[in-house]
């Protein structure tokens, strides 16, 4: 019998439409949730993902705020547009987007960025009160996840979550999230130096490849009847389509959909969620007292 489809696109509207009455309550008190996007370089995804958030934004009633550097900005100047951000009150979240070009230390532009605005969660302080549970800003990618596997209605007390991916941005964070009590699944993750993948992945009741490696996953590689949470989103070749290539994920979603229990298509199941937890975040922070 083939997989319940994951789609994340409707639970995305979902979440979103739980925003609009609290938005609405903001607004009755003269706050507009602000999301503020810093853009270095024109990298096409990058600008796609952008204008994807300021849609959301618009459709939502928030401002969006976007800055522009070049490529060849120097750091100094991306780390000022940062601080401009942090001091501008209209602005509830700061979003800087990945990647930045080489010679600009990511690390040291994200610490400036205030953690009271840091709804990617990505900063030093919110990935420590992450880590040791207390209030912060969840990184987006992980909380989306986590919401897709509650729509699943996978049991996760006691579950054993294999993630393969060790990213800062997914892997790490979700083994944490996937660890705390109120989930309580025993986690393994996986990467570049595990030997025999399949004999790991086998074994997960819920499985979350984000490697960044088109169809990494096989069927043989998923246990019957498992929670599979694809990330990826790859380009490969394909001339039978008019821009030469397609979409894939990091799992072969044709033969795994015949023997997981639940899955996520590529595109329309992670990627929603993403952009969603992101205003979610920035909702939450134009909430909390100034």
């Amino acid at each position: 019998m083939p997989a319940t489809l994951l789609d994340g696109k409707k639970l995305a509207e979902d979440v979103r439409s739980g925003l609009g009455p609290r938005i609405a309550v903001l607004a009755a008190r003269g706050i507009v949730p602000g999301l503020a996007v810093l853009l270095v370089g024109e990298n096409p995804a990058s600008v796609s993902y952008v204008t994807a958030k300021e849609k959301a934004c618009a459709e939502l009633g928030m401002r969006s705020f976007e800055r522009r550097l070049p490529a060849d900005a120097v750091e100094a100047d991306i780390i000022e547009a940062v601080r401009e951000f942090n001091a501008d009150p209209a602005v509830h979240g700061i979003l800087v987007q990945l990647p930045l070009p080489k010679g600009v230390s990511e690390s040291r532009v994200i610490e400036a960025i205030s953690p009271a605005k840091d709804v990617d969660g990505f900063t030093p302080v919110n990935i420590g009160r992450m880590v040791i549970g207390d209030p912060c800003f969840l990184p987006c990618t992980p909380h989306g996840i986590i919401k897709l596997i509650e729509v699943a209605g996978v049991a996760t007390a006691g579950a054993h979550a294999v993630i393969v991916g060790r990213s800062n941005i997914v892997g790490k964070p979700l083994a944490n999230l996937l660890t705390r009590k109120s989930i309580n699944a025993t986690v393994t993750v996986c990467h570049t130096g595990t030997r025999d993948l399949a004999e790991h992945t086998r074994r997960a009741d819920i499985l979350v490849a984000c490697a960044g490696v088109p169809e990494l996953i096989k069927a043989g590689m998923v246990k019957p009847g498992a929670c599979v949470i694809d990330v990826g989103v790859n380009r490969v070749d394909d001339p039978s389509k008019a821009k030469g290539w397609r979409l894939v994920g990091d799992v072969d979603f044709a033969a795994v959909s015949e023997v997981a229990g639940s899955i996520t298509p590529v595109p329309g199941g992670v990627g929603p969620m993403t952009i969603t937890m992101l205003l979610y975040n920035t909702v939450e922070s134009a909430e909390r007292p100034a």
